[in-house]
């Protein structure tokens, strides 16, 4: 396609709502999903942590 000018190239033939509106929806769906592995990543670790001190504290 080609468009004329930055407005034209926005509006997408008239679907610009929805084509911008998708990429907007999946960089927040990605972003979110990060940041949720993130904190269960951080879980996970403070879990394994706590599991290791116990065993310690059991042996001796």
């Amino acid at each position: 396609m080609n468009w004329g000018s930055a407005g034209e190239f926005f509006a997408m033939g008239g679907y610009g709502l929805y084509v911008w509106g998708s990429f907007g929806v999946t960089a927040a769906a990605l972003l979110i999903e990060v940041v949720l592995v993130r904190q269960r990543f951080a879980s996970a670790r403070r879990s394994l942590r706590r599991e290791l001190a116990a065993d310690r504290d059991t042996q001796d």
